[in-house]
């Protein structure tokens, strides 16, 4: 056990526990607690969306994809940049001035039925828990190397943490969590980056060819194929990171963060930035690890690879530079899991409870209330799923997650702004259609089932590909367009006049009347 990595940790835990005694003082409301009232700027804002974003799965999962696999673990990296283009063009401004906490309240604005509000709330939930299921796996797996202790307790002591963050702070916590999370990873990746490159006098042909080098699979590294050995399954990866961000509930319930749609914007642009300038550092490293760890030993400590962003930094820095990255992977695994849990207990308690169950007229103590439980409900829920979950990479299993908000919540976001006919039948059955695919899906793919025990379950997958974006994505919207024309509701064309006066600009005729 590593004192200057125990010294760190009690740092950074300290840090934010004091950051939660100052926001409770100030999340009194509900507002407050789902949103920190709006008053997060564009650069804060942005700062935190990349907080939220930048996971588990990417610092430490993409690390070890690429340096296990190569090129193929590059596609995370590509895909989950990508996917933030789609987020700014299509769905941020329109999310922010026509929702007011969750993707629910974005489709009911339109659509005014508890059915459509409660099978919203089903998909975000879904998605929640695939997501933290990944984070989890990825806090239990560095506990355990860091602390010599089991996987469970590690997972228990992080699921705790996270629930104290969320239940007592909310958004404000959540948010500061996030900022500072960001910064910090930034700089360990940097500083670890140019540790790599200066050893390889900023060569990049040298490190490349390097990488190839001390990989078992040789030239093969640098092509793809080594991962995936199905081109679809390539194809239908790709399909989920860039379509599933902007269905993520976590990432579009930050938009509401902010004052107005403008910032909301900026926010994105800001976060853009820094994902991408993250995303172009895995790559170094993944190699850099591959070459100064090595493959066998990145899989000894870890067989999913999760682990290799933290022994490079051992490798090239000692023990402080280890307990630094170390302490940053486990505050990046904190951040993303409170913006998890805080985006699942809204759900839970302003769509399930608020809306349908006291039908609107929940006081603010209630909603309090209700929040505080579903956190802690959301929180045990995902801790125990993750312990079933402990060898699979935790990239793969948030590339699950997207997969769902792509097939499940995309669908319905882009035809409640866009679609004139689009209707009520037609959000129920996107949505399910979407969801229920994706999940059947998943539980028949080899993800879930091999006959060589190497997933959850032995046995021979029905399904070929590991990520069934392919299928679902499209089922999701075809089922939206065909639950649509089948359906005799009759169009109501003010009310889609005013969502996409509203949607567009901010403005309604609600505010004139006002």
């Amino acid at each position: 056990m590593n004192l200057t990595v125990i010294t760190l940790f009690l740092v950074f835990v300290i840090a934010t526990l004091v950051i939660t005694y100052f926001a409770a003082k100030r999340t009194s409301s509900a507002d407050d607690f789902y949103t920190a009232g709006g008053g997060l700027t564009g650069w804060q804002n942005g700062l935190a969306i990349a907080g939220d974003y930048l996971s588990a799965a990417s610092f430490l999962g993409i690390a070890g994809a690429i340096a296990l696999d190569g090129y193929d673990g590059f596609y995370y990296s590509i895909g989950y940049l990508v996917g933030f283009l789609v987020v700014l063009f299509i769905v941020a401004e329109p999310m922010r001035n026509i929702g007011k906490y969750t993707i629910a309240d974005m489709v009911t604005a339109r659509f005014d039925l508890k059915k459509v509000r409660g099978i919203a709330a089903l998909s975000t939930i879904t998605i929640v828990t695939f997501y933290m299921i990944a984070q989890l796996v990825g806090a239990g797996a560095l506990i355990q190397l860091l602390f010599g202790i089991d996987y469970w307790l590690a997972v228990i002591i992080v699921g705790a943490m996270m629930t104290t963050y969320v239940m007592w702070g909310g958004m404000t916590a959540t948010s500061w969590v996030q900022i500072i999370k960001a910064v910090l990873l930034m700089v360990g990746m940097f500083v670890l980056s140019i540790l790599v490159l200066f050893y390889f006098n900023f060569n990049l042909v040298e490190l490349f060819s390097s990488a190839r080098d001390a990989s078992p699979h040789g030239d093969a590294y640098l092509n793809p194929g080594v991962q995936a050995e199905l081109p679809l399954d390539t194809i239908s990866l790709m399909l989920a990171l860039v379509l599933g961000t902007a269905g993520l509930p976590h990432i579009l319930l930050r938009f509401f963060t902010v004052k107005d749609a403008k910032t909301a914007r900026t926010s994105v642009v800001v976060a853009t930035w820094i994902i991408g300038f993250f995303y172009l550092l895995t790559v170094f490293l993944g190699m850099g690890a591959l070459y100064f760890v090595g493959h066998s030993d990145i899989v000894e400590t870890n067989p999913a690879g999760n682990m290799a962003a933290p022994m490079l930094a051992e490798a090239l820095g000692g023990d402080l530079l280890f307990a630094f990255i170390a302490a940053v992977s486990f505050a990046t695994i904190l951040a993303v899991v409170a913006g998890l849990v805080l985006s699942g207990a809204t759900a839970f308690a302003h769509d399930l409870y608020g809306h349908i169950i006291k039908k609107g007229q929940a006081t603010q103590r209630q909603q309090m209330i209700a929040a505080r439980s579903a956190t802690l409900g959301v929180a045990v829920m995902s801790i125990i799923l993750a312990l079933a979950a402990q060898n699979l990479n935790v990239a793969f299993l948030v590339a699950l997650a997207f997969a769902v908000a792509a097939s499940a919540n995309l669908p319905v976001i882009v035809f409640t702004i866009y679609w004139k006919r689009f209707n009520t039948t037609g959000a129920i059955t996107g949505i399910l259609s979407g969801l229920i695919t994706a999940l059947a899906l998943v539980l028949v793919s080899p993800s879930v089932l091999s006959p060589d025990g190497d997933a959850i379950f032995v046995g021979t997958p029905l399904f070929p590909l590991e990520n069934p974006a392919i299928i679902s994505v499209p089922v999701g919207f075809l089922g939206a367009i065909i639950g649509t024309y089948l359906a005799k509701t009759p169009l109501d064309k003010e009310k889609y006049r005013e969502i996409k006066v509203k949607a567009h600009t901010g403005y309604s005729d609600s505010d004139e009347k006002a």
